[in-house]
């Protein structure tokens, strides 16, 4: 799909992302390793997270005031960089915003790239949000039918990360309580249905014994990106970079997480975008 936009300078726009918290963020350091010449935008619903434990419908109404809040920062694409909200509101997104702005969500990109292996059985683990929504399991069958899917959802893990407790005995002992559920034995690949998973993708592939494949979204749904900016013809031009990070409810971890990614200090701002 090509849109053309006419506003001056579209090309320098940044690219707006957003998420529940600090999972997206993982979209965006992947976004930024292979297209470190365009802004980002970057919005952290705090205020709200989980996502997962939410009803669809509060997801489609916290979706679309932060697209529409992206688009107020002059955003050229939005990626919808979490998967509760992908599989919840991408297609409420699309009818209101297609026509003012690209959309990408972070599950097709993985679904697609299924479509290019040969695996007999899979996992899916996710928010209860993501893995009720059924729409991996239906979207894979469809790309790559015969394939086995096992779906399940793994509420701690969020707040887990959220709150800080990864690489300890804590987050160990969470992982091992999910993922030695004896559905799982025989997968040959593991998809990470949450964008926060990947800052833990090490732990959860050393209990398989780094035997299969975790496929996290943020490599995907990047080389997505950059095609769909070439397509468009909406590749930065210039030299003018700026990446600008908000929260709807500031949390130290948020901005601990956000240094540890981009390795520098970031612009991290609080944006009532409720009232």
């Amino acid at each position: 799909m090509v849109i053309f936009l006419i506003f001056f300078k579209v090309k320098d726009r940044p690219i707006g992302i957003f998420d529940s918290g600090v999972g997206g963020l993982t979209v965006a350091h992947a976004v930024k390793q292979l297209l470190p010449g365009e802004s980002l935008v970057y919005f952290g619903d705090t205020a709200h997270l989980p996502y997962g434990d939410k009803s669809a419908e509060s997801i489609r109404s916290y979706s679309r005031r932060i697209t529409e809040f992206l688009l107020e920062q002059n955003s050229k694409v939005v990626l919808v960089a979490c998967n509760s909200a992908s599989s919840s509101a991408f297609d409420t997104l699309k009818k209101e915003f297609e026509n003012r702005v690209i959309l990408i969500d972070v599950i097709d990109p993985v679904v697609d790239y299924l479509g290019t292996r040969k695996f007999n059985k899979i996992g899916v683990i996710g928010t209860k949000r993501t893995i009720s929504s059924g729409t991996y399991k239906t979207k894979i069958a469809e790309k790559s039918p015969g394939t086995e899917v096992i779906s399940m959802a793994t509420p701690l893990l969020v707040p887990m990360i959220e709150e800080g407790f990864i690489f300890d005995d804590i987050s160990n002992a969470i992982l091992r309580a999910y993922l030695s559920d004896k559905s799982l034995t025989g997968i040959q690949a593991l998809i990470l249905g949450c964008t926060h998973y990947p800052i833990i993708k090490n732990q959860i592939s050393r209990i398989f014994n780094f035997g299969i494949e975790v496929i996290d979204s943020a490599r995907q749904v990047s080389q997505i990106l950059k095609n769909t900016l070439e397509k468009n013809d909406l590749l930065n031009d210039t030299d003018h970079v700026n990446d600008r990070f908000f929260v709807s409810d500031y949390t130290p971890y948020f901005e601990k997480i956000a240094r540890m990614f981009f390795e520098r200090e970031i612009n991290l701002k609080k944006a009532d975008i409720w009232v």
